[in-house]
């Protein structure tokens, strides 16, 4: 909704109606943009915020006074004086057997939730609008790829229902144009260039393909590992670790493990957006071989298992024996790029408060 500061005091405010409520616009707002700032709940399958508004799907059509046919709300700008009605009963009806056309076609509506963010949408339709699967069966589009050894995306495109999401959103979001639409009908199908797997292709595997996705035809395989595990799957909000920008992510966990990573599409940083570091990169967490305890060296070379006081203490003395033997220029440090922001500026205190220089850089700087 507009507040009355975002309007000029000689502008004419602009309103239309939505389902008898009265309702002040923007200029250039898609019908869709007016109905979502009123909470009306218009169902669509190939919308994305991120993208621009392809219309494809159908779902988000809507009455408008005046125009013979229903519109679709996504790529329609909505007027001063508009009359919009988004949920009669002939539009409810429109938008079931669409869902029952598109869920035809498919071999699985239910969709583990590990496969994206997105990858519940086709389901939770289909039960909203109770919706059968079977009642136009016949031909079908799309074939999987079970040929594509890529570790991190599986390409499930009996799922797959022409949204187009994942082909925009990486030429639009990620500027890869890694995948895209080939042949048409039912001929058609989502492939890389010349059909190569996509580690031969410009994908990056930032994995926006996958959180795009309404229907698991792209799906993260990494975090599918732990789809039979018998705890729920539990959402932690957190920042990734890997660099200084400071990307939002929801941690995904069952139990006391990790299981994949999901970018967060309110975080300011990145808006929905991962590298593949912090999309695909978390199996350090349980590695076998990460370190539990501090270490400390030996004098023949071994190490020891210690307790944090004993390992600090041997650290400050090395330091200490260091400095009074080659000097304050002999210490440079090297911050992880891991380490929150607190850690860094407390380790480059420790080096100009203690050693007198400047000697200190961080890895995720190239």
């Amino acid at each position: 909704m507009i507040s009355a500061k975002d309007v000029p005091a000689n502008a004419r405010i602009l309103t239309v109606s939505v389902d008898g409520e009265l309702v002040e616009l923007r200029d250039g707002e898609t019908i869709y943009e007016v109905t979502n700032s009123c909470s009306r709940e218009v169902p669509t399958l190939c919308y994305d915020p991120r993208l621009e508004a392809f219309g494809s799907c159908r779902l988000c059509v809507v009455e408008v006074e005046g125009i013979k046919n229903p519109v679709a709300s996504c790529t329609t700008k909505a007027t001063d004086g508009m009359v919009i009605k988004t949920r009669t009963t002939a539009i409810e009806q429109y938008r079931k057997t669409l869902l029952e056309m598109v869920a035809s076609e498919n071999r699985n509506i239910d969709v583990d939730p590990l496969s994206g963010y997105a990858s519940q949408e086709l389901g939770n339709l289909m039960e909203r609008y109770e919706a059968r699967t079977d009642r136009f069966c016949g031909k079908k589009s799309g074939e999987t790829n079970q040929d594509d050894k890529n570790p991190f995306i599986l390409r499930d495109y009996d799922n797959c229902i022409s949204c187009y999401r994942c082909v925009r959103v990486c030429a639009e979001q990620e500027g890869d144009h890694a995948i895209n639409i080939i042949n048409r009908g039912f001929e058609t199908q989502i492939s890389t260039e010349f059909g190569n797997d996509l580690r031969d292709s410009q994908c990056t595997f930032c994995g926006q393909c996958v959180q795009t996705c309404p229907t698991g035809a792209l799906s993260d395989k990494k975090a599918l590992r732990a789809k039979d595990l018998p705890e729920e799957i539990k959402k932690t909000r957190s920042v990734c670790p890997y660099c200084g920008v400071g990307c939002t992510v929801d941690i995904l966990s069952k139990g006391d493990r990790v299981v994949g990573i999901q970018p967060a599409m309110d975080g300011p940083a990145n808006e929905g957006a991962l590298c593949i570091k912090g999309q695909y990169a978390f199996d350090f967490v349980h590695h076998p071989d990460r370190l539990q305890k501090p270490l400390i060296r030996q004098k023949d070379g071994n190490f020891k298992e210690s307790d944090w006081d004993e390992a600090l203490d041997a650290a400050a003395k090395g330091f200490k024996k260091v400095l009074e033997e080659n000097g304050r220029r002999s210490v440079y440090g090297i911050a992880s790029g891991r380490a929150p922001h607190e850690a860094a500026y407390t380790m480059q205190k420790f080096i100009r408060s203690n050693f007198g220089t400047n000697y200190i850089d961080n890895c995720s700087r190239s």
